[in-house]
């Protein structure tokens, strides 16, 4: 199975990348995770925040390639439980789709992107930061693989 991660601007935080480094090493063992970091745009005194997650739109949209499964994370969207997403991401690997996960920046995504998206999932009515939800998404992605291959690490 093919993973991409599809997010803007760099992780700045050290602590954030190293735990990304470790959980990316993990998932190698059950699936092929790449990264595609795009430049974010600025918000200036002429850009309104919606006019910079328009312009963020149409960089994110030249990413996306045809036949995959795009999954957009955003507060609104669904919440699974860690089984439920196991389950989700194994059936999506029997129809040999691969998954782009998809994380907008710092002012979230525009609605074109989230129309875009064939599913929106939400990890918490919680807010987290878009750095900080890269690591969040790959602990959950090996968390999954645990499930699915019955490995001790998921209670």
């Amino acid at each position: 199975m093919k993973i991409k991660i599809i997010c803007l601007g760099k992780t700045k935080q050290k602590f954030i990348v190293e735990g990304i480094k470790e959980y990316q090493k993990r998932i190698s063992k059950y699936a092929k995770l790449n990264w595609q970091i795009l430049p974010d745009v600025k918000l200036t005194g002429s850009k309104t925040i919606k006019i910079v997650k328009d312009q963020e739109a149409e960089i994110l949209e030249k990413s996306f390639p045809a036949s995959s499964f795009i999954i957009v994370l955003d507060e609104n969207g669904k919440e699974f439980s860690s089984e439920e997403i196991a389950k989700f991401i194994d059936d999506k690997s029997t129809f040999g789709k691969d998954l782009i996960f998809v994380i907008g920046g710092v002012y979230g995504l525009s609605k074109r992107i989230l129309k875009r998206a064939d599913l929106v999932l939400s990890f918490s009515r919680f807010t987290f930061t878009h750095q900080m939800i890269r690591f969040l998404l790959v602990e959950q992605l090996y968390r999954s693989f645990t499930i699915i291959k019955n490995k001790k690490y998921h209670y």
